[in-house]
């Protein structure tokens, strides 16, 4: 006799009277007293075999009296009996007839599954993944609503998810599985199995809004990465194309027009211009490129460019313009703007031409912030934005490639007929403008890109009338006189600037690196009246350059020489004063019309 309690001796008497294997146990499962029919069966076990599993047969007890189930001894099935006794025990009545017909179990959940917040399942089979639905919780039926009336699992999930589940439960595994759902493609679910003697419980995690978020910070980081490797790829090609633009601009100037070579050589130069223009896209991207950051009146410049728009779309594309009054102002390139707004028409050009035409609006309107979010917007802002719409009807964009859109280099367009620089662009400009870019679109029912800005808001205040327009004119005569320190670590283009500046009058100490720089500026300190500078160089970096060597070079203007946007370095020059900058690739006039322009004394006022 076991007697994990205080004894009961007129129970116990009882029990061993009779030859059925009998237990009586408490509401925590122990055994309070067992016969030697139980226990020749059962062994001297304090408690039920946890393998049993009798859940849903004590709780039809507790509830109803009395509760059935069935368990496994050896290799043989029994039913069992729960029968509900005074004080909170629990008769259990276990068939010793081998081969006893088996007893339903109770086809009810526990109340606290039932009242879980996930989704549960109570499945009745020696597989759970191929056995019959018994009873379902309420928040399975909001996480999967076929569920109330579903006979097995493969009623509820993807056939794959299923499979590969079974696989790795029989495999001994219990979760948890991740799976997809029959009635809602693109939610997920984990599964957790709990399975003894042909009963199991499978819980439901729902974990859509989780991936969702998981994909989207995968996507930030990969745009991220991509971005900063764009960015090195682009500050290295900069400079080849620097050292390529100068070596033809000195060849153009020994080889007039009309001269055989003239043509070859300016082809060379054109096409070093384009080859700028994907740099500058590839900057533009990672938030890298140079940009001049004006207010725009978003109506007045959409409008503007609506005439190139019109030029750029066939007949067979209807380009509308939706601009009302009092439309918001906005801080931006006003270049960029204009390259976005082209890029994504084009796009949306090139998808109506599978289905031979179609519709392409353009609209501009304010918004709240809370609008906004419902819209796509997902950026910090919380006052008003102006919200630019470019929708088109066309075949819309595969729930596939509408994730990776504004991947660079990731395009849906055939072999030779697209750089996947385009969206990518337009992702960069928006995101430098301090903005936010959403794309919608179901197969079918075209795409509508909505691009977010904050709205200007001009303070009270205003500049007097020609204080804008005081910038130095270009001078013509490119000529001059001076000391120039040039510090650049890429040779070829150290080279082929100093000996086209000295080709114009300017004496030309060159540099590789910040620490050559600086001594160079200690060796003549007091006579070096403009200094040009590169921004990344190994070792010390350009802003590191102008603080160390400022106190060599006095008040000589400063000029920094970069194919990475000025906002990158800006803030290394806090309190600095005359610093410019000149984006790269560099060509000859450019850099001889800068520099003229910094060494001639500023016009006095009359």
């Amino acid at each position: 006799m076991i007697l994990r309690r205080a004894r009961d001796q007129g129970a116990a008497s009882v029990l061993e009277a009779l030859d059925e294997p009998l237990c009586v146990t408490g509401l925590d499962g122990a055994v309070i007293a067992a016969n030697a029919a139980w226990r020749s069966l059962v062994g001297e076990a304090a408690t039920p075999p946890r393998a049993w599993n009798l859940y849903a047969a004590f709780t039809a007890a507790r509830r109803e009296g009395r509760g059935e189930g069935e368990v496994t001894i050896g290799e043989e099935r029994r039913p069992v009996r729960v029968v509900r006794l005074a004080g909170e025990r629990f008769l259990l009545r276990l068939n010793s007839v081998a081969g006893a017909a088996p007893v339903a179990p109770a086809s009810t959940l526990d109340p606290l599954a039932e009242a879980a917040p996930f989704g549960v399942a109570l499945v009745r089979g020696d597989d759970p993944f191929a056995g019959k639905i018994i009873a379902v919780n309420t928040a399975l039926t909001a996480i999967a609503p076929p569920a109330r009336g579903a006979e097995q699992l493969a009623d509820l999930i993807d056939p794959a998810g299923l499979a590969e589940a079974a696989a790795r439960f029989a495999a001994g595994s219990a979760g948890p599985f991740e799976v997809g759902l029959r009635h809602a493609p693109g939610a997920a679910v984990h599964l957790h199995v709990a399975a003894a003697c042909g009963e199991a419980l499978i819980y439901f995690q729902d974990i859509s809004e989780q991936k969702k978020v998981q994909s989207r910070l995968a996507q930030r980081n990969r745009m991220e990465s991509v971005g900063q490797l764009a960015g090195g790829v682009a500050h290295d090609f900069n400079n080849l194309l620097s050292a390529i633009r100068l070596r033809a601009d000195e060849l153009l100037l020994r080889h007039s027009l009309g001269d055989p070579s003239y043509d070859s050589l300016a082809e060379i130069r054109e096409t070093v211009g384009r080859a700028a223009d994907v740099v500058r896209q590839l900057l533009t991207f990672s938030r890298k490129a140079t940009v001049q950051r004006e207010v725009v009146d978003l109506g007045g410049a959409l409008t503007d460019t609506a005439v190139l728009l019109r030029r750029l779309v066939r007949e067979d594309v209807d380009l509308t313009l939706d601009c009302g009054p009092n439309l918001p102002l906005v801080r931006i390139d006003r270049s960029q703007l204009e390259t976005a707004v082209i890029n994504l028409v084009v796009n949306a050009r090139d998808a109506l031409r599978a289905q031979g035409g179609g519709q392409v609006k353009i609209s501009v309107v304010r918004i709240g912030a809370a609008e906004a979010r419902a819209l796509g917007y997902a950026g910090g802002e919380t006052g008003d934005l102006a919200m630019l719409n470019v929708a088109d009807n066309g075949p819309g964009i595969a729930p596939e490639a509408l994730g990776k859109i504004f991947e660079p280099f990731f395009t849906t367009k055939p072999v030779g007929e697209g750089t996947g620089l385009g969206l990518a662009t337009v992702y960069g400009v928006v995101k430098q403008a301090d903005g936010w870019i959403a794309a919608v679109s179901e197969p079918g029912q075209g795409a509508v890109f909505r691009i977010f800005l904050p709205v200007y808001s001009p303070p009270l205040a205003f500049e007097p009338a020609g204080q804008a327009g005081s910038a130095r004119r270009r001078p013509r005569d490119l000529s001059g006189a001076g000391r120039i320190l040039f510090v650049e670590d890429e040779a070829a283009v150290r080279g082929i600037a100093a000996r086209l500046l000295r080709a114009r009058g300017y004496e030309v100490i060159e540099a590789a690196d910040g620490e050559a720089a600086l001594e160079l500026a200690k060796a003549n300190a007091g006579t070096i009246d403009l200094m040009i500078s590169d921004v990344i160089m190994p070792g010390m970096d350009g802003p590191s350059l102008l603080k160390a060597a400022r106190p060599f070079i006095g008040e000589a203007p400063v000029m920094f020489i970069s194919g990475y946007a000025e906002a990158e370095f800006s803030d290394l020059l806090e309190g600095e004063a005359g610093v410019s900058f000149l984006p790269k690739p560099l060509d000859i006039k450019s850099l001889a019309e800068r520099v003229k322009a910094e060494l001639r004394p500023p016009e006095r006022a009359a």
